[in-house]
């Protein structure tokens, strides 16, 4: 039943932002078709979780700020649409074990590594929840751009970069902080080329 509704979710919220925002999508043939993929972008603004849900091939599960989640409808529309809580600020280790099952369950995370949007469009630090995710599991870690600006009519990008290697980050025993570093260079890296 969810999967029907996020279709049509995705379907209504596509409709109407797609021509909006001219929203052009690029890399998407990267994507994989399947698997337990770890999709990680860059964040500035609200509306970057609809725009990389309606963009991306594969049903999408995000983690959402836990304060969504108290509000009664909103709740149970998020919660339909797969997105699952996580407390700011702090190690959730029930977020941190709900993505975990995700990621091994063979389906797409959704993640915004700096944790909070960017007031001035740069790429900020990501935090380590990030890098833990990606050395836990086997899932791909696909980098992902958003190229603003948010204005009607005007054209907004989202990249989809080759997914990352993080074997050998994996082999070396890498820490959360240095997986998340790089998977951020990599982000910085698709901002670089196509804004």
């Amino acid at each position: 039943m969810t999967l029907d509704f996020y279709s049509f979710a995705k379907g209504v919220v596509k409709g109407i932002l797609k021509p909006l925002y001219r929203v052009e999508v690029i890399g998407i043939e990267q994507f994989p078709k399947e698997g337990g993929v770890l999709l990680c972008a860059n964040h500035i603004s609200n509306l970057d979780p609809p725009i990389v849900g309606i963009t991306a091939p594969r049903p999408i599960h995000f983690m959402a700020k836990e304060e969504l989640f108290h509000v009664p409808v909103l709740k149970n529309l998020i919660s339909s649409l797969h997105a699952f809580p996580v407390k700011r600020g702090m190690s959730d280790r029930q977020a941190l074990r709900v993505g975990l099952d995700v990621l091994k369950q063979g389906h797409v995370l959704g993640i915004f590594p700096e944790g909070t949007r960017s007031k001035d469009g740069k790429l900020q630090k990501g935090l380590s929840g990030v890098g833990f995710f990606a050395l836990r599991t086997n899932a791909a870690v696909v980098p992902c751009a958003i190229i603003g600006p948010y204005r009607p009519f005007k054209k907004l990008k989202v990249v989809y970069g080759a997914p990352i290697h993080m074997e050998p980050l994996r082999a070396k025993k890498a820490s959360p902080e240095e997986a998340t570093d790089y998977i951020m260079d990599h982000i910085q890296a698709l901002l670089d080329q196509y804004q």
